[in-house]
């Protein structure tokens, strides 16, 4: 699964203005269909209260942040499956990110063309799921017909298609009425012999309901529809007003942000929800180095042990790993220094089958 996030919807529901707004990079953005051609690539910050507060127990003279990368991919319209408004160019793009946003008008704004003539999450939504799926339909049906044939004259592909022919038959199934693959119910080894077909309705998604300044706070109807339909898919919501995050990237300094975020009853702003979304979706978390010339945030799949966690910062500390020091942010958050943390038994040596948590602080002993 690739480590980013696409950003999908129909033109003109403010997927460039998000995408600004994330990662203080221009995206085009415009109020005509298609103004976003070739996919834009931004890298961002992923925000981390727990970061600004080991920088204050421990200073240092460099703060790196972890990082993730997103993906502004052009709208798609009804039959973009079958080559509508560049579809195929842009569907091939989204195949490539590992967890999608899909953004959904949630606004009204008569000064802001909508590609269908009219606010409806709902259509909005089918209308893209179902161009998703078709273009999984149409691989989907490729990849069967040529696995079929192949096993009638390949004894080794006639087993492999024992497993995998029945799953595609389930996925056609499905697709064919438009519905999305992660629908369907497959085993981990159902899932292992479809993985290079990357499907796109298989991908996780977050809905994110891009609304005006008067709702930041409080659903409306729009939203409330939204929310019924991720709940149907077991999918995640975030509710963000571009307009509003646009303000927020141009301001100079984090004081000036917190006081407007303040102003307007948020904790904090909706693309940093959708950032932290993203990164947990796809199984990423978060280990720390910490010390007088670096703090540091690195970024892990859940389930990793200690030496591939040391591989995240060097290879050579992977392949030569000994040792890792380690102990969780919360017992220096909650003992407030290195050596307090030490006195009180926290700070442990792990081996090679130390299986690496989410806000551990760490430093590697390793030979090469």
């Amino acid at each position: 699964m690739s480590l980013n996030c696409g950003i999908v919807g129909l033109p003109n529901v403010g997927k460039s203005t998000i995408f600004s707004a994330l990662t203080s990079a221009p995206a085009e953005a415009a109020n005509y269909p298609f103004c976003t051609i070739d996919p834009n690539v931004g890298m961002v910050n992923v925000p981390d209260a727990r970061l600004d507060k080991i920088v204050e127990l421990i200073p240092t003279e460099k703060v790196i942040p972890a990082t993730f990368e997103f993906v502004d991919i052009a709208g798609l319209v009804a039959g973009a499956s079958k080559g509508e408004g560049l579809g195929n160019r842009f569907l091939a793009s989204i195949r490539e990110v590992g967890v999608l946003a899909h953004v959904v008008r949630c606004f009204e704004n008569g000064d802001i063309i909508h590609v269908n003539n009219k606010i409806d999450p709902l259509d909005d939504i089918t209308t893209i799921n179902m161009e998703l799926a078709f273009s999984d339909l149409d691989t989907v049906t490729k990849r069967y017909d040529k696995m079929a044939k192949m096993g009638r004259i390949n004894k080794d592909q006639k087993k492999i298609n024992e497993v995998a022919l029945p799953v595609l038959d389930k996925l056609k199934a499905v697709l064919e009425e438009g519905k999305l693959a992660r629908t369907v119910e497959l085993t981990e080894e159902e899932l292992e012999a479809i993985n290079d077909l990357h499907l796109i309705t298989l991908k996780p998604v977050i809905y994110v309901c891009n609304v005006d300044e008067d709702h930041v706070t409080e659903d409306n109807d729009y939203v409330k529809q939204v929310r019924e339909i991720a709940a149907a898919e077991n999918a995640e919501v975030v509710v963000i007003c571009g307009k509003i995050e646009a303000e927020i990237a141009e301001m100079d300094t984090e004081e000036d942000k917190k006081e407007f975020l303040e102003a307007l009853g948020l904790e904090e702003s909706g693309l940093n929800l959708l950032i932290r979304s993203a990164y947990h979706i796809l199984g990423m978390r978060t280990f720390f180095t910490a010390g007088s010339d670096e703090d540091r945030a690195w970024t892990f799949k859940a389930g990793f042990k200690a030496p591939q966690a040391a591989g995240v910062i060097h290879t050579d500390f992977e392949k030569g790993f000994i040792k890792a020091e380690v102990y969780n942010c919360k017992d220096l958050f909650e003992f407030g220094t290195e050596q307090k943390v030490k006195e009180k038994g926290k700070l442990r040596m792990e081996g090679k089958e130390y299986v690496v948590n989410d806000g551990d602080i760490m430093h590697f002993r390793f030979n090469v």
